[in-house]
């Protein structure tokens, strides 16, 4: 069984590097594979030797992960990219009398051109470009030419929306689908316009078969399924042994409340990104569950994820589809959160605590649960208590992490997406620098918070554009905005002790 898990666990991390990384550095897919499985592999090794009921030791699996952390973080790298060769045209037009550089060794050399840059726009087609600016709409007053880019700089003179839309259709009026047109925000609050050939024209593009693989997602789905039932057979019955489950093996039934209510709280955030990314004509993938053995981690998954394979169109689209998920998840979190927490049991909190704290949560360590917790528990829950969490209650917690996590205003997350919408691409990586900042300081505080505080370091801040960068949210949009990273507020801040003391008091006032 653990190699089976292994097995799983190993394919759906190959798919994510392949597809994630492998384009962006020259280093083999499988040696970044091979790093990231150092953890999985030592930890399944050891649960092969001394069996799953016996946890490896810290000064085992810590040192493995630093050091598969370093590895990956240094081996997938960006490499720079090597100059493409020169044309043979471009060779010819040399004067056929000029001296190598091995015949006049003294002879001053000449900066690099830009690699295919004059082969974008031929000297007529930059005259066509030139026609589709309208000087009341758009005063172009710059041409520039960059690798593989066009940049057209100048002055806008008139709203946003429609100086991208009516420069878009003019582009594609003259070139078809030959390029991307980007409009993002420059210094001085300058917008200019880049146009990046359209990867979709791409005979590598066309080869790369259908957006959305259903078998896939299946395979996956299930997966996860069997991986998270397992590990909500061992939330529901912590004395658990293999002996026990051959003699009943309908126990495995007590695993799947579990199961389900974290499947579908994971999986309503995914399609609410996949349906709001549908309805802006994004391609976007199906959600794809990533299954994980319980002996690596207990909880039986490391989420889900959609990918998208063509561009967002603007910073409303942009907000939309990163604020969807977290929202549709939402929506199901809370009430298997709340049901969760009724059918779970006051306990007295431990001096001291092992693992996962799930048998003895102390509410007060978040401000959402506290509120939760007092609805969902009443009067017996006062302060020196803690909760004994019911496996739907567990997956209702976790889905809260998931849902905060993915609200950091950082880089790819949503929140990352959110800020960028409201406050554009450079504002927002300033912010995603300062949440990476508080959330160590908050560490010190919240120390569970660590780990959250290391891989958002390692995180880009960057997110990448929208087509038409520049246009902003309206009011509406932007309180939304304000109101989910007050929600993540809630949910990663204690509660203060002052307040403790009121709602958790033995005799409240009436």
């Amino acid at each position: 069984m653990i190699w089976i898990s292994l097995s799983i666990f190993g394919l759906v991390l190959y798919f994510i590097v392949h597809h994630s990384v492998s384009r962006t550095t020259n280093t083999p897919t499988w040696l970044l594979w091979l790093v990231l499985m150092i953890p999985a592999l030592v930890a399944g090794g050891w649960a092969a030797v001394y069996g799953a009921d016996v946890k490896p030791p810290p000064r085992l699996w810590i040192p493995s992960t630093i050091f598969a952390l370093i590895s990956y973080l240094y081996l997938a790298r960006p490499n720079k990219r090597k100059p493409a060769p020169q044309s043979s045209e471009a060779q010819n037009t040399e004067p056929e009398n000029s001296q190598s550089a091995e015949d006049s060794p003294n002879r001053e050399e000449k900066p690099p051109k830009p690699i295919a840059a004059a082969n974008l726009l031929t000297k007529g087609e930059e005259s066509q470009l030139q026609n589709c600016f309208p000087w009341s709409i758009f005063y172009l007053q710059n041409v520039d030419y960059r690798p593989q880019v066009v940049i057209c700089r100048g002055q806008l003179r008139s709203q946003p929306e429609k100086a991208y839309q009516t420069i878009r259709e003019n582009i594609k009026t003259q070139f078809g689908d030959r390029f991307l047109v980007v409009f993002q925000d420059g210094a001085m609050n300058k917008p200019f316009f880049i146009l990046v050939p359209n990867p979709q024209t791409q005979e590598k593009e066309k080869r790369r078969g259908p957006v959305s693989r259903p078998g896939l997602a299946l395979g996956l789905f299930f997966s996860t399924l069997l991986t998270t039932t397992l590990a909500g057979l061992n939330f529901s019955v912590p004395d658990l042994t293999r002996q026990l489950l051959r003699d009943q093996p309908q126990l495995i039934l007590q695993g799947l409340p579990y199961a389900l209510a974290l499947m579908a709280i994971l999986g309503i955030h995914e399609l609410g990104h996949y349906f709001t990314a549908r309805r802006y004509r994004i391609k976007a993938t199906l959600p794809y569950f990533i299954p994980v053995p319980i002996s690596f981690f207990p909880i039986g998954t490391l989420g889900a994820f959609i990918q998208q394979r063509s561009p967002v169109p603007n910073r409303k689209a942009l907000f939309d589809v990163g604020i969807a998920g977290p929202l549709a998840g939402l929506m199901v979190t809370i009430p298997v959160l709340f049901w969760g927490l009724m059918n779970s049991t006051v306990v007295t909190i431990p001096d001291k605590i092992e693992g996962l704290p799930f048998d003895a949560m102390n509410p007060t360590s978040s401000i959402l649960l506290s509120l939760f917790s007092k609805l969902a528990m009443g009067s017996a829950l006062t302060l020196d208590k803690g909760i004994d969490l019911h496996p739907v209650a567990i997956a209702g917690w976790i889905g809260i992490i998931a849902t905060a996590l993915n609200l950091m205003p950082i880089g790819q997350l949503d929140g990352g997406h959110i800020v960028h919408a409201m406050f554009g691409q450079r504002n927002g990586a300033i912010i995603g620098q300062i949440a990476r900042l508080l959330v160590l300081f908050l560490a010190f505080i919240q120390p569970p918070l660590l780990i959250w505080a290391i891989i958002l370091l390692f995180m880009p801040t960057v997110d990448q554009p929208a087509l038409n960068d520049v246009s902003e949210l309206d009011n509406k949009r932007d309180l939304l905005g304000l109101i989910s990273l007050g929600i993540l507020v809630l949910i990663i801040l204690p509660l203060p002790h002052s307040v403790a003391h009121l709602l958790f008091a033995a005799n409240p006032i009436p």
